[in-house]
């Protein structure tokens, strides 16, 4: 089985191709680039390069978010799109999950971070049981210091930071977690499609034709296949700031009424 995966979630770009035991091929760049100009080119140009022609792949994986809008965006509707018109499943997983994979087994608590400005972070905790990533504590848009204070100060053993936004954030963990606190080397700290599209390999064979929602902890991951496609959404986690503008001025308009 041949799977296209991509991440668009952050600043990082990456596609690859893969299948059941190797990595094909795989392009990442990172940087303040429109994704949604350079995406599909470079889908194409990995595919061209491998020899493998779009009727040759058996399913789309993509990071679904949580991330910048704008990117999460982009990489969703682009699987979407491939996964409709090749008549293939569509998997869709935490981004937050990949990069806590992209590790490997590490000892101890792992917690991947994407900022998310205000002093907040994307976030979750992981830790790997058996072989086996698992979700401890629930992914969450959260200010920083809350999370250290309240999740990851408590914990005993090795605290690994991940992701491309840690340096944002590394001062305040370092002062509370002192020696427990673990930080990879830069180039683990990136996303990596490969991983999104191994982790949706695992998972392909938990899914039934209809499309359903798999469960590893409390972790989702999303397969579509068929009509279940265009109900594939992002994972935001929160909403934009347009929405949330709009319902503030909804709010305020409703106090007024009750005046």
């Amino acid at each position: 089985m041949k799977i296209l995966a991509m991440d668009t979630s952050t600043l990082v770009m990456g596609v690859a191709i893969l299948d059941e035991t190797h990595l094909l091929g795989e392009v990442i760049t990172n940087q303040k680039k429109n994704h949604s100009v350079r995406l599909m080119p470079t889908v194409d140009s990995l595919l061209r390069s491998l020899g493998v022609g779009p009727g040759d792949l058996q399913m789309i994986a993509v990071a679904m978010g949580p991330g910048s809008y704008t990117g999460v965006r982009i990489g969703v509707t682009s699987a979407k799109m491939m996964a409709w018109a090749l008549k293939i499943p569509l998997v869709g997983v935490s981004t937050l999950m990949g990069m806590a994979a992209s590790l490997g087994p590490v000892d101890g608590w792992i917690c991947p971070l994407i900022d998310a400005r205000r002093g907040r972070v994307y976030t979750g905790l992981y830790r790997r049981e058996g072989g086996r990533l698992r979700l401890v504590q629930k992914e969450m848009v959260v200010p920083w210091k809350e999370w250290v204070s309240r999740v990851l100060d408590p914990l005993d053993g090795p605290v690994w930071l991940t992701g491309d936004d840690l340096l944002l954030h590394q001062e305040w963990a370092q002062s509370q977690l002192g020696s427990r606190l673990c930080l990879p080397d830069p180039e683990q700290r990136l996303p990596r499609p490969s991983v999104i599209g191994r982790l949706a390999l695992e998972w392909m064979g938990r899914a039934d034709e209809t499309g359903v929602r798999e469960r590893w902890g409390h972790q989702g991951i999303v397969v579509a296949a068929g009509e279940s496609i265009h109900r594939f959404v992002p994972q935001y986690l929160q909403k934009t700031e347009a929405e949330q503008n709009l319902l503030q001025k909804a709010e305020k308009l409703g106090a007024g009424r009750d005046e």
